[in-house]
């Protein structure tokens, strides 16, 4: 059994290294954008934060890869809770199958290349994160260099929740099980080359859900 994401998660952790991150308020944290089969009430986008931060009047945008139209645009309600996720699932029209959902809106964001943002109830764009291939002449919204288009069923989760570089190919990697609700266990950010081994090791752990059991990844 493997106990790591994937070979670019670890890959990932390496390149951002001598990186200078920093924390934000609230980020972008695990997308699923393509379910395994129908998308319909599987899909979700999950959110970390402070706790207790009102997310009332806030809005998650799809952004087109193809001519940067915005669309769906989601606006959310509600509270982070006291582990810091906050999921926003799909529904079918009467229910959802995502775990642990916080919210439950009718949505689903395109496969790619494509971005979703996360602006506040004044329109500040505070996250964002584009993925799969852009084309030059196609519209990346994201942050820095895209990250890596996933694989139906495959979710795209940021290797520490709490840490944003401004640059989704190195904070986000490719999860063979979605953990919506969870998240990396808590590595403190490499100073430099030399504990990288120790962000591996704990980047490739498993991720904790919310009720404390663990999931394995790979």
């Amino acid at each position: 059994m493997k106990a790591a994401r994937t070979l670019f998660l670890c890959a990932s952790a390496l390149a951002q290294g001598g990186l200078a991150a920093r924390a934000h308020a609230v980020v972008l944290s695990e997308v699923l954008y393509d379910a395994t089969g129908s998308d319909n009430g599987k899909v979700f986008v999950e959110l970390y934060g402070a706790p207790g931060t009102v997310l009332d009047g806030w809005k998650l945008e799809g952004v087109n890869g193809a001519d940067g139209a915005v669309g769906p645009t989601l606006t959310l309600s509600g509270t982070i809770p006291s582990d810091g996720f906050f999921v926003v699932a799909d529904t079918d029209g009467t229910s959802t199958q995502v775990a642990n959902a916080d919210l439950t809106l009718n949505f689903d964001f395109q496969n790619g290349p494509d971005s979703v943002a996360l602006r506040d109830a004044f329109g500040n764009l505070l996250d964002a994160l584009g993925y799969g291939e852009f084309a030059a002449t196609d519209v990346f919204a994201g942050e820095g260099h895209p990250a890596p288009g996933a694989a139906a069923g495959q979710s795209l989760a940021r290797v520490f929740a709490n840490r944003d570089t401004n640059d989704n190919l190195a904070d986000f990697g490719l999860l063979d099980v979605p953990t919506p609700g969870g998240g990396p266990l808590t590595v403190p950010e490499p100073a430099s080359a030399l504990p990288a081994a120790l962000v591996i090791g704990g980047l490739c752990a498993l991720r904790r859900r919310r009720n404390g059991s663990p999931s394995t990844v790979r």
